[in-house]
């Protein structure tokens, strides 16, 4: 059997547990070839080059855009990067060995990154192109560093291992990122060697470009398609569960244990991802299952997602939302009957790169929840403009989400819980595939309605 198994940052970061959970030793029982890991970069590390996932304070990509000199951030860095390597001394990283490959990393990517600020300064190219290629260097960067360890204390413990390093740096060539993952692969025997491979792949389309922050999983997802796994395998610090589990509690926090891509792609829209979208269609396309993993739970067998798993009866599998969201509201009394009225509104949102992760419309108003970090003052106006009124306003979204939910008393119990709670449910949705029932509600109650929905539909 052949798996592509991906390591997360985190797990990455507790290398330990990985070579005991997931990797194994030799003589034990949870050691076997056939496996293909493609890691992620040590948890922080892709934060401190480019920006922040969360809190979007600036990197070194920041310096870079800014004109200022990386060599000293760069420098910074790779002071940081020792430290990360001095805790697995102990499990096998030969530290000068790693010192090395390290510091000649960093002293190419200064040259590289001194010879864009020379090529932008003369004018005559497009400063968002070299931008572009500024972030893909610095990107490639952590999952270099992981990887060349991860080798290096396998192959010190005398587990035979194999670097397939993606990131291109020293290559020329001209190639997209299936072609450079079909060289690379080229005379390399999984069943001989554990194959350990950077998540970053250089492609001349960008992988940071077209995909951001998910670049790893497309890598995962794209030399399981290559590879024909029979298996895609994701190993987090945590199970996919019913709820999140610092709101509901670990204890109330239930492994979900079989779904299907549908209700991955319904997380992934509400920003909870399972699996980046682009990376799951080649896996669901392909019929190659996805396993989650918990890295620090190995004996559990995790969460199966494929294509057509209906679940056998009627449950709810997740529950899950963000109060990140705001709710923009177009009320406009020439709306009622009018086909197509909202053909315009989808217009500008598409022209100014807005996406709706909900829709609910009536005679005269259509109400769209988006992210709240897209509400953009210039649309804003666009539509004020445009619009009789329009209304903004802060709020949470819960969604109800299995892949057998499309009986009568689900809703029911859904609203009930979210009444006898005292939560207020200010926009509904749901469509007639019926995977996904979302709720609008007050900011506040966020947490509140995630904790009694769990309770009253997954765990009672």
């Amino acid at each position: 059997m052949l798996t592509v198994e991906k390591i997360g940052g985190t797990s990455m970061s507790q290398f330990e547990d990985v070579l005991k959970n997931i990797i194994g030793e030799p003589d034990s029982q949870r050691f076997s070839f056939g496996r293909v890991f493609v890691v992620s970069a040590y948890a922080g590390v892709t934060n401190k080059l480019l920006e922040d996932k969360k809190t979007k304070a600036p990197g070194i990509y920041r310096h870079f855009v800014n004109g200022e000199d990386c060599e000293e951030a760069l420098n910074v860095l790779l002071q940081d990067l020792l430290k990360v390597n001095e805790r697995f001394v102990n499990i096998g990283l030969d530290y000068e060995a790693a010192k090395e490959f390290l510091g000649s990393r960093i002293q190419q990517t200064k040259s590289y990154l001194h010879s864009m600020h020379e090529i932008i300064a003369s004018g005559y190219v497009d400063r968002e192109n070299i931008f572009s290629a500024a972030r893909e260097l610095l990107a490639s960067l952590g999952e270099a560093h992981s990887a060349f360890n991860s080798v290096n204390i396998l192959q010190n413990r005398g587990i035979p291992a194999r670097l397939v390093d993606l990131t291109g740096l020293r290559d020329s060539s001209q190639l997209t990122i299936d072609e450079r993952i079909a060289k690379a692969f080229r005379g390399v025997d999984p069943f001989k060697e554990i194959v350990i491979v950077t998540g970053y792949t250089k492609g001349k389309e960008g992988i940071m470009r077209q995909f951001e922050r998910g670049y790893s999983e497309i890598t995962f997802s794209r030399i399981a398609t290559h590879l024909h796994a029979e298996e895609a395998i994701i190993h987090k610090e945590f199970h996919l569960s019913s709820a999140d589990p610092k709101i509901v509690g670990v204890e109330k926090a239930i492994p979900v244990g079989r779904t299907n891509y549908d209700v991955a792609d319904q997380l992934a829209d509400i920003g909870m991802e399972a699996i980046h979208p682009n990376a799951s269609k080649p896996l669901e396309m392909a019929g190659i299952n996805l396993r989650l993993k918990n890295t620090f739970e190995p004996d559990h067998p995790g969460t199966l997602i494929s294509k057509d798993y209906i679940g056998p009866v009627a449950k709810i599998e997740i529950i899950a939302g963000s109060d990140k969201v705001v709710v923009v509201e177009i009320h406009d009394s020439l709306m009622v009957g009018e086909a197509g009225y909202d053909k315009q509104i989808m217009e500008m949102f598409m022209n100014y790169s807005v996406s709706y992760i909900m829709k609910a419309t009536n005679a005269n108003s259509i109400s769209l929840v988006i992210w709240e970090h897209d509400l953009n003052e210039a649309l804003m106006a666009e539509l004020k403009g445009a619009y009789q009124t329009v209304t903004i306003l802060p709020a949470a979204i819960v969604c109800v989400i299995g892949s057998n939910i499309a009986v009568p008393n689900i809703l029911a119990r859904a609203t009930s819980s979210l009444a006898k709670n005292h939560i207020n449910v200010n926009c509904v949705s749901q469509s007639l595939r019926q995977v996904n029932m979302q709720f609008v509600i007050d900011r506040d109650k966020y947490t509140s309605a995630i904790y009694h929905l769990n309770e009253d539909l997954c765990v009672g």
